[in-house]
């Protein structure tokens, strides 16, 4: 579970600013610098997603799709938890971002509410993931509703799924998780999917809107790999250049190294992660000080025509 959620928007003439926010503790407060970041990967490079990493924490954006309110410019922002899953919390952010766009408001109390609820939502399905007591105890109740509002057939038929469907649903999902940490993407998709349309069953439309939501992402992880080789081949090849002592191509490694920072973001690899950003580090001081040699040869020039 995210330690903090915060609903921005991003001005083009003032930059980011923060319309409602809610922390699990007072003390965290998202950092201007990171605000800063996610607004230049967002808008200047096109990004609908933005993962950042400081020392201290890992911070997750994505925009929200709120064009039937008029709103082109809003953005979901998360502080996440240490060996927090980046690839459930963007499973499930679709149902946070449709009670945001359904519930939208100027009141700044009424949508720091709704994200403290949007907080205790993802926790609330967790848990029934992880406990198909849970789940078999919310069917309990609904039956007993549908038997006193005379609903007999409905009852029954909820009562002969109920009491198979939830652990089916538990196990379903070890599956697609066991396959996904296997690296079988296309059968852990395929999981994911199966075990959405047993959530759907039970009537239990946020978990399958989950497992739904994950299914296509992990479906989407053999193109990121294939992005991946493709933008490793393109820095090798600039990289080759580089090595001429053309230093001007610096610049030309910062976006495919980016992105690279991105992709391994979705697969959790840490210490790639790592190592990259150390590579974006360098490659933005060799730019650096390549145009404090190319002012240095300007001034060399201009000192030589005045001998």
């Amino acid at each position: 579970m995210p330690k903090a959620i915060i609903l921005y928007e991003i001005d083009q003439s003032f930059g980011p600013n923060i319309l409602a926010e809610y922390y699990l503790k007072q003390d965290d407060k998202i950092p201007t610098s990171i605000l800063r970041e996610f607004s230049e990967k967002h808008v200047k490079k096109g990004y609908s997603d933005v993962t950042i990493r400081d020392e201290n924490n890992r911070y997750y954006s994505n925009i929200v799709n709120a064009e039937s309110i008029d709103k082109e410019n809003l953005y979901l922002g998360f502080i996440l938890q240490e060996g927090e899953d980046l690839l459930s919390l963007k499973s499930i952010f679709e149902n946070i971002e449709g009670k945001v766009v359904q519930d939208f408001s100027a009141d700044k109390k009424e949508m720091t509410e709704l994200l403290k609820d949007g907080l205790n939502s993802i926790l609330s399905l967790i848990q029934k993931l992880q406990e198909p007591k849970i789940i078999k105890e919310i069917l309990n109740e609904r039956t007993k509703k549908m038997l006193d509002d005379g609903l007999l057939q409905e009852a029954r038929e909820l009562i002969d799924i109920g009491e198979e469907i939830p652990e089916k649903l538990a196990e379903e999902v070890k599956v697609a998780e066991k396959l996904l940490t296997a690296k079988e993407y296309r059968k852990a998709k395929k999981s994911f999917l199966k075990a959405s349309e047993l959530a759907t069953l039970v009537q239990e439309e946020k978990i399958a809107s989950f497992l739904k939501n994950k299914g296509e992402q992990v479906g989407m992880f053999p193109d990121l790999l294939r992005e991946r080789e493709n933008l490793q081949k393109e820095i090798v090849k600039i990289t080759s250049e580089f090595e001429d002592n053309k230093l001007h191509l610096d610049d030309l490694l910062v976006e495919p190294v980016d992105r690279l920072i991105e992709i391994s973001n979705n697969f959790e690899e840490n210490e790639i992660i790592r190592e990259l950003t150390k590579l974006k580090n360098n490659i933005q001081r060799v730019s650096r000080l390549a145009k404090e040699l190319e002012g240095l040869k300007n001034k060399i020039k201009e000192n030589l025509t005045n001998i």
